[in-house]
């Protein structure tokens, strides 16, 4: 799975452009509101949704898996903690974090590991922490593509496996893990004009005291 995405992201490269998309947008306005300082991105990529809370006073650690992504975001000047790795290998470290986003990457994890990830990151969040993820809906285009694998999981290219998100699944396996709201986003393609925006799914989960 490593050669796979390190090769895929070589290909694309900043595909998505420098422009952070707008879940990291909205999230970085719920951070900002709940006094968030000390965010944790797992699938940090080049860095993109790092930077919008990065301007916002906050200390932002990273954790990705390709070693290209992770250049590409130095050459763009982002200096901040990146651990190299899967988010298989959590945890990196022992600090607990005040907030946690990952954009688009939970969909891209098998059942087992979609479960041990959202586990890990609840147990790095700090007690009244929220976390944010941001994952493909089942009203993307590519549902039902391909060939399937398992309920509401298909392959729909070679190499290339998604799990796609409804509210029924998103309570499944976020509902021992502090789910607030679950919001539906079209999100823009930033860095090609043209191209309609892409449904995904936004779940919100907070740490209890």
């Amino acid at each position: 799975m490593t050669e796979f995405w390190e090769s895929s992201f070589i290909q694309n490269q900043t595909m998505w452009g420098f422009e952070p998309a707008d879940s990291a947008i909205h999230t970085n306005d719920l951070f900002e509101e709940k006094n968030v300082k000390e965010v944790l991105i797992p699938g940090i990529g080049y860095g993109r949704n790092a930077k919008v809370f990065i301007e916002n006073g906050m200390n932002v650690t990273g954790i990705e898996i390709s070693k290209r992504a992770i250049e590409l975001a130095r050459e763009s000047g982002l200096e901040i903690p990146i651990f190299h790795g899967p988010v298989s290998d959590m945890p990196f470290d022992d600090r607990q974090y005040d907030g946690i986003f990952s954009y688009a990457l939970l969909h891209l994890l098998s059942e087992e590991e979609r479960g041990e990830f959202i586990r890990d990151c609840y147990a790095h969040l700090k007690p009244g922490g929220h976390m944010v993820f941001t994952t493909i809906s089942k009203d993307a285009p590519m549902f039902g593509k391909g060939t399937q694998i398992g309920e509401d999981y298909f392959e729909i290219m070679e190499g290339v496996k998604m799990f796609f998100y409804d509210r029924k699944s998103i309570k499944r396996d976020f509902g021992d893990y502090g789910l607030v709201e679950v919001t539906k986003i079209m999100e823009p393609h930033k860095n090609a004009e043209g191209k309609p925006p892409f449904p995904f799914m936004v779940i919100t989960c907070r740490k209890p005291f």
